[in-house]
Formats: structure tokens, sequence, C-alpha cells
């Protein structure tokens, strides 16, 4: 198996000249350093995956709360959020999402959809699926080649050591002229590049993450995988109530507790916006298409 750093420099955006040693562990291992980039700005893990066997289980996903409150407000919160941002892409059109969890963004945009389906690997997830009557695999194998109008996937792509492989998949089962909608977390995130936020920092740095993106390198992966007219887009997943959290507690969930009432629409509309003017929202969408 290929590791992230061996797609990250045949894409152009990593090297062994311009490696850094970012960190000397993740939150979760002290045996797994995290290297930086210098020229392109790109974080990663080298030679080290977990296996596939740990999203099966999906223990990961309790242990990843890290008592910041229940997982179902996130996953909530986000599915509504990409239900109003890519309905656009979704509307009236076939569509899978890979690496759908639980398939909250698959049971919110359901009834916009001509049909919808999800691929992931944890086992009681699938089942559940299958059982309220959204087609759930445990790969994008048994779907027919040009008989997607969408592909989405969410927070998946950091997670694979081989990318490009999964994002050929996804162009195969693409129609022509098709739709990928990819969200994955930023290396550029305000509280690592701008704030300087150690306690984000360590939390952030997992050993699952194997590589936080730049919108270049995100772009050319994009490419790298034959996609066309990609469009690379800053999103702020966390308002300002959980930044204002970590640089003054050192703590995530900020926006679940009283500082939530900061959360305005317009005040989180134009923190978003400010973010996005100097490159340092907490997560990044490519939006790119397969050739007609």
């Amino acid at each position: 198996m290929s590791t992230i750093f061996e797609t990250l420099k045949k894409i152009g955006v990593a090297s062994e000249t311009d490696r850094e040693l970012y960190s000397p562990r993740t939150r979760d291992r002290s045996d797994v350093q995290v290297y930086r980039d210098r020229r392109s700005g790109v974080i990663y893990i080298d030679g080290f995956y977990g296996g596939d066997d740990v999203y099966k289980d999906g223990s990961y996903r309790q242990d990843n709360v890290l008592k910041t409150g229940s997982r179902d407000y996130e996953i909530t919160r986000d599915a509504a959020r990409r239900s109003r941002a890519y309905l656009p892409y979704v509307a009236g059109r076939h569509i899978v999402d890979f690496g759908c969890g639980d398939g909250a963004f698959l049971e919110t945009v359901r009834p916009e959809t001509l049909s919808c389906q999800g691929v992931e690997l944890q086992q009681d997830y699938v089942d559940a699926l299958n059982g309220s009557g959204i087609p759930c695999h445990t790969s994008l194998q048994p779907l027919e080649d040009d008989s997607i109008d969408t592909v989405v996937s969410f927070h998946v792509l950091e997670h694979l050591p081989e990318p490009i492989p999964a994002m050929n998949e996804i162009l195969r089962v693409l129609k022509p002229g098709g739709t990928a909608v990819i969200e994955v977390p930023h290396a550029n995130d305000g509280l690592l590049s701008r704030f300087e936020c150690d306690p984000f920092k360590t939390f952030t740095l997992w050993s699952q993450h194997l590589v936080l993106h730049t919108r270049e390198s995100l772009r050319r992966l994009m490419l790298a995988a034959g996609f066309e007219q990609c469009v690379i887009e800053g999103i702020q997943r966390y308002p300002l109530s959980n930044h204002l959290n970590w640089l003054a507690n050192g703590k995530p969930g900020g926006h679940k507790s009283e500082l939530a009432a900061l959360d305005t629409p317009a005040l989180t509309e134009a923190y978003e916006a400010a973010l996005n003017r100097i490159d340092a929202t907490d997560t990044l969408v490519a939006i790119a298409k397969k050739p007609a």
C-alpha cells in the first residue's frame, strides 16, 4: 500500500527536501509523527495507516467526541448546512454519499433526489440504512459505470492512504458531466495558521487524519484523479463561539455552551467571510466535474 506522502509527492505538493517535523506525535498516538511541507503548507502523516477495521467497528466515532457533547448535535448541524449548500447538486438527481456515516445527509435530502445511496464501512450503519430503505454498500463496486449524477463525500478523503484510486472510482460511477462535492479539513485553519492555538493543534492532529489539505493541494488531487472545472471554496464549520472557547479555555465545544448566544446568523456569515478573506477557514470543499 502506498502512503499519502507518495500521493502528495506525485501531485507536486510535498518533498523530502521541504519536509519539516510539525509535531512529534498525534493526540492519540505517541509513535506517529506529523510533518508539514514548508513550500506548500500541506500537513501529513507518512508511513502510518490504522487499517480499515477501525472504520468497520466504528468505536472511534465515540472516542472522538472527547467530552464535547453528543455527536448527534454535530451530525444534525452539518447535515442541515450541507443540505442547504449543496441542494443544487442533489435536487432531482441520482446521488451517492461516499462515506455516509449514519446517513444523516441522505435522510435530509432524500425527498429532493431522484434516488440516493450510501457507501460506508461501518456495518451497523450499512444495515440500518438498508433497513430504512436507503441502499448502502461497503464500496462503490456494485454501482454501474456512468450511473450517478452527483457524488458527495464529507471528511472522508483525509482518512485514505491512497485517495486517487478512490477518486477514480467516484469518477467511474459518475455520468459524463456529473459532479463531485468533496469536503476536507483545511491545513490553514485559523486556529493553526493565524492564532497558533497549541491546545487546538494537539486536538486536531489525529492519527486517522493522514493529511490536511490546502486549496492548491486539493485542486491538484482532483485534477490528478481526472476531474475538471474544479472550484475550491472555504467553509467554516465551527462558529466564533467555538474559536473563543479554544482561545480562552483551550477546549472545544464553545458552540454548545452559553457562548452559542453569540452565533447569530449575521455574525456567523460575516465571520466565515472574514476567515475566507485570509484563507483561514476550517474546511475546504472541492466541486468538480467528470469530463463530458
